[in-house]
């Protein structure tokens, strides 16, 4: 069986996931414009939604932008898990089916691995951040307890992590550690059917709850409300859904057949995260259909797109702890109400930025397994 994605197109993926995330972060800090439910769902944000789509203006790509780029971290944590079990539970050589022993893997020295790899991106780009953000307007108060917690990447857990995470988007560090400790001590070459039954129990602590409760904002804030994308990874890797050319087939032919697949999937996934975003049930599964439309966006856009995607993707990890920084310097023209000015001002900026950081980052010695 074919992979499902090539290393290409997971590339891709990353970057066109990075560009979801880093637009929202910027688009949603302007007053006026519609905000996302990512963590609870308000239906004042759907209401509002509704209304750019009925009436639309010059804004609606910003509209858009702000509700729907978040996102792009579901599909981050999709290919986290897709990686993980191309990385430790399948060979990387061609000659050999053989399946790395779990001896290869212990806890302690994998978890160590997997929060200095974190911390290479995080330390670059929060010292950077803290320094930029004491010298512009609307510092923020940080406490050293809640700096110490950012570093050692619990402090999802803590009371009112919207409150004390900052810059917001490094909420992700918190998150992807808790879930590499539940992947290494719980589901780890274990049964896929043990990560459908995790995805379920996630999602039943989530659904009984206020859907514009506190409650709610914690539990999406940790591994629960990330678990769905992660599993759908690990399975995606495992089963190899993707599908292998007739010997007899052309080039032509596949990538002609793959069209005629994966363009109606696109559009279908496409339809079904607007309907879905409206109702709280299955607001819940619109990472689904994002992950599948993304796979499938990837499948059909043509070389010289992908080229651009991939060259994205090869510096998200650099532009996803830079991008607050340009953020801070460049919302105060969007607050001016030069809105596409700011916006265009402010990606030049992340581009630019996330190239020296990750000079930075590439110059910290890479941690050892």
């Amino acid at each position: 069986m074919k992979e499902l994605l090539t290393r290409t197109e997971c590339t891709a993926m990353r970057g066109i996931a990075i560009l979801a995330i880093m637009l929202h972060n910027y688009c949603h800090f302007i007053g006026k414009i519609v905000q996302e439910n990512e963590y609870q769902f308000f239906i004042m944000n759907n209401d509002r939604l509704w209304q750019a789509m009925t009436h639309p203006d010059v804004l609606l790509p910003v509209h858009l932008l702000s509700y729907f780029g978040h996102y792009g971290v579901p599909v981050f944590l999709f290919l986290s898990g897709y990686g993980l079990v191309m990385k430790y539970e399948t060979s990387q050589s061609s000659s050999t089916s053989e399946v790395a022993e779990p001896s290869a893997c212990p806890p302690v020295r994998f978890l160590r691995y997997s929060y200095l790899k974190l911390l290479r991106m995080l330390i670059v780009g929060f010292s950077l951040f803290i320094c930029v953000d004491i010298v512009t307007p609307g510092t923020f108060s940080f406490h050293w307890d809640n700096v110490l917690a950012q570093l050692l990447m619990y402090i999802n857990v803590l009371p009112e992590p919207d409150r004390i995470i900052w810059p917001g988007i490094y909420w992700f560090f918190g998150l992807m550690i808790e879930l590499y400790i539940v992947y290494r001590l719980l589901l780890y070459r274990r049964s896929s059917w043990l990560v459908v039954v995790m995805i379920v129990i996630c999602w039943l602590l989530q659904v009984f709850c206020d859907p514009e409760g506190e409650t709610l904002n914690r539990l999406r804030y940790n591994f629960i409300g990330g678990m769905l994308p992660f599993g759908l990874g690990l399975i995606a890797a495992r089963v190899r859904t993707g599908r292998t050319p007739s010997p007899h087939a052309t080039d032509q032919e596949f990538a002609r057949d793959g069209l005629f697949l994966w363009i109606p999937v696109l559009i279908v996934s496409v339809a079904l995260v607007f309907a879905m975003c409206f109702n709280f049930q299955t607001w819940f599964w619109i990472p689904v259909f994002i992950i599948i439309g993304c796979v499938a966006m990837v499948k059909v856009m043509p070389g010289w797109l992908m080229k651009v995607f991939v060259w994205f993707g090869g510096i998200s990890a650099a532009m996803f702890v830079a991008h607050p920084i340009a953020r801070k310097l460049f919302i105060t023209v969007a607050w001016k109400q030069d809105i596409y000015d700011g916006l265009m001002l402010y990606f030049i900026a992340a581009i630019a930025l996330s190239w020296v950081v990750k000079q930075l980052i590439d110059r910290i010695p890479k941690p050892e397994l």
